[in-house]
């Protein structure tokens, strides 16, 4: 007797909308699903509404008729659901791309790595090399010889430091990363 009641106290369009779940063999649901295809239901008849006013206004009519709401539906039908294509179709393109062997793995088993300079754990670090040759011994200048450039250049730099370091520098070019500063607040 309480479905009863409940079902007096419902709309007709939910009413209507218990029935089709009803007719389709699903009993058991919760109450909101009820409202969930009510919501979906009335979205649906706006949006097709709204497009047949639009054709409608498009051809200069003054009111909706039977021919606007069919082509808004026909759009909509067009326009929301694709159909696949035929299976012929289908089976033609799978067996002609089943044609072309796959490509041989050169790889043993295993998933593939990428090479070692492409990961992150490569080293990006630098090496002190020790030379195994002894530093010269310093030589005295003689008038014949330029002076020393009180300018060197970069690489007249790098050169000094070579002669003067036992050691040789090997190093890894590091990516540049921009700088973000944070806005200061005052």
């Amino acid at each position: 007797m309480a479905d009863n009641d409940e079902d007096s106290a419902m709309p007709r369009d939910a009413k209507i909308v218990k029935s089709l779940l009803k007719s389709m063999g699903v009993e058991d649901y919760e109450p909101c699903v009820i409202h969930k295809f009510l919501e979906l239901w009335y979205r649906y008849v706006v949006d097709i509404l709204t497009d047949a006013q639009v054709y409608s206004e498009h051809a200069s009519k003054s009111a909706i008729d039977c021919d606007d709401v069919k082509l808004a539906i026909q759009s909509k039908v067009n326009f929301t659901f694709s159909q696949p294509p035929p299976r012929e179709v289908l089976l033609e393109l799978a067996q002609n791309r089943n044609k072309i062997p796959l490509p041989k793995s050169i790889a043993g088993p295993g998933l593939p790595l990428p090479p070692d300079q492409d990961t992150l754990i490569s080293p990006n670090y630098q090496l002190a090399l020790p030379n195994n040759k002894r530093p010269a011994e310093p030589m005295e200048e003689t008038e014949d010889e330029e002076p020393a450039n009180p300018n060197p250049s970069q690489e007249e730099k790098t050169d000094m430091m070579m002669q003067q370091n036992p050691h040789q520098r090997v190093s890894f070019p590091l990516p540049k990363r921009q700088r973000i500063d944070s806005p200061s607040t005052t």
